[in-house]
Formats: C-alpha cells, structure tokens, sequence
C-alpha cells in the first residue's frame, strides 16, 4: 500500500476505459471540438493559431506537447511514425489526463498523509483512491478537457506549500493559471494558508518556550540545571534537517490545534502580528506568488477581461446562488457525513449551547440563500438550450418544477455550508479564507457547471475531519454506481438533434 498502490489501483481503470471511450467514440466530442484541433495547431508548430472560441489559456496543449515528444521516440520505431504531429491523435491527447489522473491520486495520496500524519498507510491509500473516483474527476479523465490537469496542477502546488518549497509552489500556480484563469483565486488561497501555517505555529513555539521558561523560574533550584539548559537552547538551536521535515509533516496539525481554543478575532491578530514580525521572511517565501499576482494582474487590463475567447458568453455576472448550489451537490457528494443522523444531532447541540447566536446565524443564512436565489440566480442560454448536460435537467425538472422549488431548497442549502463548516478541521481564519476562495471562483461564473465545484470540493474533503472507513465505503459506492451510470448514458445511449448532424451523448 501507498503511492505505487494508488497509481496502480487508478491505472487499473483508466487505461481499459480509456481505449473502451476511444473505441466507441473516436472523434472530438462537445468541448473537445476546440482543444483538439487547437492542440494539434501546436503539434505541428502553429503557435500563432488560435480559436477564438476557445475561453482557457493554452496550458494544456504544452503539457500534451511534453506528452507527446516522451512518446515519439517510441512510436518512431514501434509504428514508424515520422511526424511528430502525426502522435497527436484523439486518443493520445485524451491519454494526457489519464496520465494526470493517475499523477493527481499520487498527490493526493501526499496530501493526504501530511495534513494526517497519524493515518496508516492502508487508509491513506484507500482515501486517495476513493477520491480519484470522485464523478466529476473521473469522468472528464477520458476527455481532452482543461479540468483534471488544472486539478493536479493546484493540488501539486498546495502539497509544495505543505512542504514549505513556496517557490516551487508559486511556480506551479503560475502554470495552473496557465491551464485555467480562475486558478489565480486557488495560488493566492494556497499562499494565504501557508502564511497561517507558519504564523501560527511560530506563535504555538514561542507560547510553549515562553511557558517552559515560566515553570523553570517558578520551580527554581529544585529543577535539575540540565533540565533548564535544555529549555534555555530551545530557542537558540537551529533544527536539524530531520526535525525541519517532521515540523513540516506535522505543521497542519499543528496549526489546527493552536487555534482551536482561540477565537475567530483572536487567529487575526494573531497572524497580523506574527507576519508583522516574521515580515522579512515571509516576504522572501511568498514574494513569487505576488509577481504572478501582478503578471495575472497586467495580462486581464491587456486582454480587457478574464477569459481569452467568447466574452459575450462568459460575462462576470453576480450568480450568488452558485455558491448555494456548490454546498448541496458537495455534501451530497459526501451524504454519508453530511446527511447522517450523528451529524444532524451535533449540529442542533451546537446551535442550542448558544441559542441565541446559533438563531441569529440561521436567520441570516437563510436571509442571504433566499436573496441569492430571487436576486442572483441565473439561467444561462447554454443551461436553457443544451439538453445534453445534466444541469439541464436537473434546472427544468427540480429547481423550476415549481416556483416555490427554489425557495424550498434553501433551507438544506444552508444546512449543507453549515455541515461543511463543521467537518473542516482548520482554524476559523482559514474555514473563512476557503469560503472566499470559493465565492470568487463560482459567483463571477454565469454558467451552472458542476465541474467547476471540483476544486473546492476537493480542499474541502482533504479538510473534513470525520472521514471514518465506513464513511469512505459508503461514498465509493455512490461514487461507483454514479460513474457507471454517467459512461454507460454517455457510451451507450446517444441521441440526434434535428438541426444537426451527428450523435449527440449526455454529459456532466
């Protein structure tokens, strides 16, 4: 068990399906119609050619670049392939993500093991894997989409940052917003919390060596002087390298439980003033992210918006109600945590201990869901139009079934952000960072696009604090049975429009 286990487990799915999707569907489908040409522009060294519809920057296509130029050498003499453009097939720019999958289950896996260093292998494994068949991850893996390597990539550069290598991080930022714009909002959540990290376990140290040194000058001469000598040089030794990597292992935890007796006010001078004193050398680690930020920054006044190509389409618009969508597909996503009875108990314990507060946050809450719904909740021409994705029925047949649907669901909307503030296991300063983190990505996004809740989800879980065996059984099996579902629609139940020619196949 480990991170070979989890690439091999992973493996064992995605090359079979890969050439079964390749099989049945051997040409560009939805999507894919703009990359994969787009791609292939690039194989054969038109890097001045461009879709205009094409909204992403061109991140991915240099990664199936590298992709294709490690398998040309052998594909030269396997197959006498003399071109290299001719690698890049349908197939072979799908296999990309199928590569990235298998490389994100890996990250995962890292991830996972340094946020718990208690956890045993066997279950780290099984959590890695578990989250590899997550349906909004695992089906675009046999896609040639910008999602799975935009998830590796932000994933890859927060276990940097969990590492504390910050400038391989901001590094790897750079080119996740390489792969997708919106990654700016992740880089800049990611340096956010290493800034927490390090701010707040200084400040655990300096309360424990502060601590030690009160209780050897209150004992006095019964403490053997050894004893004081040890806790004297606490402050002057430099930690050896082992001991540095066993801090960063830990330093998550850490952080956890420094600021789980501290108030939300408290963590924020807390970190204001350890960053004042620390300012020095945390300019020097997060300085590359804030050079992104400006090149970021300066590449949106030149390109007059966020998105390259079909502006029209893609406007910013105030769609608050994405974020009250996000938090009922993710907690059913995780139903057997979100929708148990245990949790449902410990949520109402909690509001009864302070009534009058836990009143006041409900009426709020359900205040700003009801508002975002009637005010902020848009219903985009491709949601309306396109009866090939899920969303388009899931808009037509639930949420305007009836006009009172909408309202209806904002209770258990609420119910679902308060269940997930409750299972992320990270001070209140950071449950805050996340959530803005989250809005800025989905609210500015007019289109209803469950892939875009990926991401978010995937910091959420890693987080949650509650994720017990039997819980991680039951999510598999939904996670099965909702793949199985999706690719057999998508392989195996095509359909035709009228006013085009060609199959047409449900999607995600």
């Amino acid at each position: 068990m480990g991170r070979i286990a989890v690439a091999l487990i992973v493996s064992s799915w995605v090359i079979p399906l890969s050439i079964l999707v390749n099989r049945i569907v051997p040409e560009p489908y939805m999507d894919e119609i703009f990359h994969i040409p787009q791609a292939q522009q690039y194989c054969k060294g038109n890097f001045a050619s461009w879709d205009p519809m094409i909204t992403t920057p061109p991140g991915l296509y240099y990664l199936s670049l590298a992709h294709v130029a490690s398998l040309f050498p052998g594909m030269f003499f396997i197959r006498g392939v003399s071109l290299f453009s001719e690698l890049c097939s349908t197939p072979i720019l799908r296999s990309v993500n199928g590569v990235l999958a298998i490389l994100c289950s890996v990250i995962v896996y890292e991830i996972i093991t340094l946020l718990r260093p208690n956890i045993d292998e066997r279950k780290a494994t099984i959590f890695a894997v578990v989250l590899a068949l997550y349906p909004l991850h695992w089906f675009f893996t046999f896609l040639y989409y910008t999602d799975v390597a935009s998830l590796t990539t932000v994933l890859a550069m927060y276990l940097a940052c969990l590492k504390k290598k910050y400038h391989l991080s901001a590094l790897l930022g750079a080119y996740a917003v390489f792969i997708r714009q919106t990654n700016i909002v992740w880089m800049l959540f990611v340096a956010c919390t290493g800034v927490m990290d390090i701010t707040l376990v200084h400040q655990r140290e300096s309360l424990k060596v502060d601590n030690l040194n009160t209780t050897g000058n209150k004992i006095g001469h019964s403490v053997p002087s050894n004893h004081i000598i040890v806790g004297s040089n606490m402050r002057r030794r430099k930690p050896n390298s082992a001991v540095d990597n066993s801090k960063s292992s830990m330093m998550s935890t850490l952080t956890y439980s420094t600021s789980h007796s501290l108030g939300f006010l408290d963590e924020i001078k807390a970190i204001c003033l350890t960053s004042w004193h620390m300012k020095s050398k945390l300019l020097f680690s997060f300085s590359p992210f804030l050079v992104v930020l400006v090149a970021f920054v300066a590449f949106v006044h030149w390109n007059g918006s966020v998105v390259l190509g079909a502006k029209e389409a893609h406007a910013v618009s105030p769609h608050f109600a994405q974020l009250m969508y996000f938090s009922l597909v993710s907690s059913l996503a995780l139903a057997p945590l979100h929708f148990s009875l245990d949790q449902a108990v410990h949520l109402f314990r909690s509001f009864w201990k302070k009534r009058a507060l836990g009143f006041c946050q409900w009426i709020v809450a359900l205040a700003a869901g009801f508002i975002s719904v009637q005010s902020y909740s848009i219903a985009h021409a491709y949601l309306l139009a396109d009866n090939r994705h899920y969303t388009f029925y899931l808009w037509r047949k639930v949420i305007q079934s009836h006009w009172s649907m909408k309202y209806l669901l904002v209770p258990l909307y609420v119910y679902s952000w308060f269940s997930i503030f409750r299972v992320l296991a990270r001070p209140k300063i950071w449950v805050l960072a996340y959530f803005l983190a989250t809005a800025a990505v989905l609210v500015p996004a007019p289109l209803i696009e469950f892939r875009y809740y990926t991401i978010p989800f995937y910091f959420m879980i890693l987080h949650s604090h509650t994720v017990d065996t039997q819980s991680l059984v039951l999510i598999s099996l939904g996670y099965v049975v909702t793949n199985v579902f999706t690719m057999f629609m998508f392989l195996f139940r095509p359909f035709n429009w009228s006013h085009e020619p060609g199959k047409q196949r449900f999607i995600w």
